[in-house]
């Protein structure tokens, strides 16, 4: 069996559902929300370059290397990003949680905090992993406040690790969350989307 093997994770607020061809229109219309491709620290596809992404994500799936996911937003029914479990290392239990983008109107919501809690807590609780690490580019602070409020510690910084879309070179800050940190950053997690609830309760305004 592979492992990961393809599943769909579900809250009350996003599903998130294995990549699929069929999700082609509604993530073309999603990064065209914000023109995410435009951010020159991001590896954000096209509206036109959209089926190829899929694509690669799917070969990489059958290869056992990617477990890609579309992210449903259960309210509207719509295509809202893309995530994956990367860098998949089966002999040691290791995963990466990238390749994440979300269109404009769900950013800043806690549609990531849903979306980060649902896979964190399948990879520490169901496949048993010892770390789950995450990747982004030195510039790109907002991915990296996201990623800090998590509970992830910067492992370090790769400098000149890849090269961006522009031609720049990259530094890569890598944090992780190790297995002993996880029932801790599960209840910080947990106490955000219960903040985030109450916030939006009719009985507070």
């Amino acid at each position: 069996m592979p492992w990961p093997d393809t599943v769909t994770l579900s809250s009350d607020r996003v599903t998130l559902a294995p990549l699929d061809r069929r999700h082609l229109d509604g993530l073309r219309a999603a990064v065209a929300d914000g023109d995410l491709w435009t951010l020159w620290y991001t590896f954000v596809p096209t509206p036109d370059a959209m089926s190829g992404e899929i694509e690669r994500r799917l070969k990489l799936r059958d290869a056992g290397s990617m477990l890609p996911f579309a992210v449903i937003e259960n309210a509207t029914g719509d295509v809202v990003g893309m995530t994956t479990f990367m860098n998949i290392d089966a002999a040691n239990k290791r995963v990466e949680i990238g390749s994440t983008w979300y269109r404009k109107r769900v950013q800043r919501t806690d549609v990531n905090t849903h979306c980060k809690l649902l896979m964190l807590q399948h990879a520490f609780e169901t496949l048993d992993c010892i770390a789950v690490e995450f990747r982004t580019h030195f510039f790109n602070q907002q991915s990296r406040r996201a990623i800090e409020r998590l509970g992830a510690k910067l492992d370090g910084i790769l400098r000149s690790h890849q090269r961006a879309a522009n031609g720049t070179l990259r530094d890569t800050c890598v944090y992780s969350i190790v297995a002993a940190e996880w029932p801790t950053v599960k209840a910080h997690l947990t106490f955000q989307l219960s903040r985030a609830r109450d916030s939006k309760s009719p009985g507070d305004h």
